[in-house]
């Protein structure tokens, strides 16, 4: 019997299956962000091809799948998850722009705005209702500014509505009757309670956590719902686990409530992956760094052991939710290259799989990292993933080209600049997990994976 092991990144999808002697092969193919299934799919006959097997007789002899998913990270990285409303306590509604009274991205200019908020204001509804810090009831659910709220998030076409009511920790029964009214006045929304999210003490991290719950729900609800029943069809009668942020793993109907909870699900994997490593080597200071096509994972082993946090900040995005101490940042090998004024960007946004940066020759016009290393000759454009890719050197020279010429320099030093931006921002990411906190780096060993990590790493050292 095999269990098998499966990554879906924003570019590429890698697997692993390992035999009962501990026999372990692998396959790698490219994602499909239109629906990550048929990528894993994909894989899974790369994969059984590698095991000299079919498809449906792989899978009717594998007895468990481990999945780890960027698809929540992601979501979050580029702002691409569902439209959502908020339903909190009247005169609340603006607790989630007040980051503690921090101003973090650049403390001391008094003239940077405040980064944009998951939900806009117009999309805050306050709810007349109130309980007491001690669960009692101060001020009982007002049915009719309840109703309002919800058709107000109807009019706004909402996917999903977080519900954060004040000291809903204590007693979620308001919250409760706000479910059972959504779940008549908007049935297809995606519905995250406070008290059923995170029932704790602190406004702030509760309505943020609830938020990104409701931000990413529907994206990985979508995902796994096509999954399983992709699965079943292909046969597979096994049970599918998820990876989840603390390094874990959860049932799939469990990771769709709790969608904040897997929102680093495949860099745990990493971590995991790096934990495994330190015991092989009898290495115990470790730093792994996970650079795939979309984002880098960086993150801290002490003894051979990750470090847990009960706080989480993925872009401007905060979740309290116990996870592995990662440090992710918006820079892969699909991120892409902009200009704004003299200045060049790289990241966050990504290019992933579809269409992909110009060298994979699929419409993709920005210039991305991967653009650039093309250009540098860094990359072989008949090997690329195993030669089932052949890299198209002129749109990648003809993309950082654009690139090259607001800054009135040639492709090659613009590519130079892309890779030496993602290289620095990626060393700073290092930074924060150990200097930072106090660690000297220089006594760690550092671990690379994911598929852009090698053509980075010495740079990044």
């Amino acid at each position: 019997m095999y269990r098998i092991g499966i990554d879906i990144g924003g570019t590429f999808t890698d697997l692993a299956a390992v035999d009962e002697h501990g026999r372990v092969v692998t396959a790698k193919c490219a994602s499909t962000p239109g629906d990550p299934s048929e990528g894993l799919l994909d894989g899974l006959t790369l994969l059984a091809e590698a095991l000299s097997t079919d498809r449906a007789r792989l899978l009717a002899e594998t007895e468990r799948i481990v999945h780890g998913t960027t698809a929540a990270t992601n979501a979050l990285l580029e702002r691409k998850g569902a439209t959502v409303g908020l339903l909190t306590t009247e005169g609340h509604r603006d607790v989630i722009e007040m980051r503690e009274g921090l101003k973090e991205d650049d403390r001391y200019n008094m003239r940077m705005p405040p980064p944009v908020p998951l939900v806009p204001r117009a999309r805050r509804v306050g709810v007349r209702e109130r309980m007491r810090f001690d669960g009692t009831v101060a001020t009982p659910l007002s049915r009719r500014s309840l109703a309002r709220g919800i058709l107000a998030l109807a009019q706004a076409e909402v996917d999903a509505v977080a519900v954060c009511y004040l000291h809903a920790y204590r007693n979620g029964r308001h919250e409760q009757l706000t479910g059972e009214a959504l779940a008549k006045g908007l049935p297809h929304a995606y519905v995250s309670l406070s008290s059923e999210v995170l029932p704790q003490i602190k406004e702030f991290e509760r309505i943020w956590t609830t938020v990104v719950n409701a931000y990413v729900g529907p994206v990985l609800s979508r995902y796994l719902a096509s999954l399983a029943g992709k699965l079943a069809a292909a046969g597979y009668r096994g049970e599918v686990l998820i990876m989840q942020s603390h390094g874990g793993v959860a049932p799939m109907m469990e990771s769709s409530r709790l969608a904040a909870g897997a929102v680093l699900s495949g860099p745990a994997g990493g971590v995991a992956a790096g934990r495994h490593c330190a015991k092989l080597i009898g290495e115990g200071n470790l730093i792994t760094f996970d650079m795939g096509g979309t984002s880098t994972d960086i993150a801290l082993l002490q003894k051979g052991e990750p470090q847990l946090t009960g706080e989480r900040r993925v872009g401007i995005a905060r979740v309290a939710l116990p996870s592995l101490d990662i440090h992710t940042l918006g820079a892969g090998g699909g991120s892409i290259a902009r200009v704004a004024g003299t200045i060049l960007h790289v990241g966050p946004e990504s290019a992933g799989a579809d269409p992909g940066p110009a060298g994979y020759g699929k419409g993709g016009t920005g210039a991305t990292v991967t653009d650039a290393n093309l250009v540098l000759g860094y990359l072989d454009p008949a090997n690329f993933l195993g030669g089932r890719i052949r890299l198209d050197v002129a749109a990648a020279r003809a993309a950082v080209a654009r690139i090259a010429r607001p800054l009135g320099t040639s492709p090659v030093a613009a590519a130079l600049g892309i890779a030496k931006v993602v290289n620095t921002s990626m060393a700073e990411g290092i930074k924060i997990v150990s200097v930072r906190r106090g660690v000297d780096p220089r006594k760690f060993t550092l671990v690379s994976f994911g598929g852009a990590a090698g053509l980075h790493i010495t740079e990044v050292a």
